[in-house]
């Protein structure tokens, strides 16, 4: 039984012995990883040690040559300044001298350079109206002296609208923009297409892939101009057989008011005359009076503007023939429409219109009235009647 015990005892004895051997084993790897580690910390601390030293004598020699350059730029800007004095106490000198000059020069040779700037203005504005001459042609040998007569050609769309021939080609087909907002163009063969009761079958359909604004529109040399829908004034030159847009401009000025108080829904209203391509617009800054533009259609681009004494207060439309501007004017409740105001841009003068030119055997307003050169007739928009007025023209005198 002894023996039985003293046996229990010793291996007891040993196992607690191996266990405390493999602690202090573990002790010691534990402790030798603890020293390695803190020896690469050692290394490291050291290696930026010695970055920081190297970067703090860089620095230093850096702080030495920027000592040096500004001690350099100093002695520049002292001899610059001194540069600079000299400089003005020589200006000085010379504009004393100047003035001493000045007042010994007679004054009658500030009144020959003062009458030699006179003289080239004036040159310079008689070159101006040559050139304004040359450029309209001025070719044109006839005044507006009455209305003869009117037809109505037929009765459709709604209030808004225009309607026109293509002055500048022989075919003779019509073209019909209904609405004062839309994009689509009907395009009929000949006057008797679209005099037929069912127009739509007889007509070609061209769509705009821009919206129109307004009934200030017209089609010339093949190409429809208009004012782009939900623009201040952008105008849009669309080739009509191409279905296409061919360019687009911005006409200073307009599209702030409308260009007749009794036509609100048109800004901007193109024409087109014997010399071509024109805007009309009224603006703020000239009174609501009509401002005329001659427009290069080929380059889109303003050649000339003039402001002109035309009132835009009680106008329903207007329309440019032979270079002179023609506002119609009416009543807001729709009356007699009368030509009231004429300007010739190149200053000739005109039929005369007292007390006024009027429309004959109709009463109502028009949506739009444009020129048709080739025919020296109107093609206007009464609401909703497509009409022809015959003109009667004069020689100027």
């Amino acid at each position: 039984m002894v023996a039985l015990q003293v046996h229990f005892w010793l291996a007891a004895s040993l196992v607690s012995s191996v266990a405390a051997a493999q602690s202090l084993l573990q002790d010691a790897a534990l402790l030798s990883y603890i020293d390695r580690r803190f020896l690469a910390l050692e290394r490291r601390l050291e290696k930026c040690n010695q970055d920081l030293l190297e970067h703090v004598e860089e620095f230093r020699e850096f702080s030495k040559a920027l000592l040096s350059r500004l001690a350099g730029l100093k002695a520049g800007k002292a001899e610059l300044r001194g540069q600079v004095e000299t400089l003005l106490s020589r200006v000085e000198r010379a504009q004393r001298d100047i003035d001493y000059l000045g007042s010994t020069t007679a004054s009658n040779a500030c009144l020959e350079v003062h009458q030699d700037l006179l003289e080239q203005q004036l040159l310079e504005e008689a070159e101006e109206k040559k050139r304004i001459k040359l450029m309209l042609n001025a070719s044109c040998d006839h005044v507006l002296a009455g209305i003869r007569s009117l037809k109505v050609v037929k009765k459709t769309g709604g209030k808004h609208g225009s309607w026109m021939k293509d002055p500048g080609r022989k075919h003779a087909k019509i073209y019909l923009l209904s609405g004062s907002v839309n994009n689509v163009v009907w395009e009929f063969a000949n006057i008797m297409a679209f005099m037929e009761s069912n127009q739509t079958l007889k007509a070609g359909r061209v769509p705009l892939p821009l919206p129109w604004e307004g009934t200030g529109h017209v089609i010339h040399q093949g190409f429809l101009f208009y004012h782009r829908h939900g623009s201040l004034n952008e105008i849009i030159k669309f080739h009509i057989h191409r279905r296409s847009i061919a360019d687009q401009m911005l006409l200073p000025g307009a599209g702030r008011i409308p260009a007749y108080q009794l036509s609100p829904q048109t800004k901007i209203d193109l024409a087109v005359d014997e010399q071509g391509l024109w805007a009309l617009h009224a603006e703020p800054e000239t009174g609501g009076n009509i401002v005329i533009t001659k427009i290069n259609p080929a380059a889109m681009a303003v050649e000339h503007s003039w402001d002109s004494p035309c009132s835009s207060q009680g106008a329903e439309a207007a329309f440019m023939a032979c270079n002179t501007l023609h506002v119609v004017y009416n009543s807001p409740s729709g009356g007699s429409s009368r030509i009231q105001c004429v300007y010739d841009v190149l200053g000739a003068p005109g039929a005369p219109l007292k007390p006024g030119l009027h429309f004959p055997k109709r009463q109502g307003g028009h949506s739009s009235v444009h020129y048709n050169p080739k025919e020296r007739q109107l093609f206007a928009w009464g609401d909703g009647s497509q009409i022809v007025y015959k003109l009667h023209t004069e020689q100027k005198a």
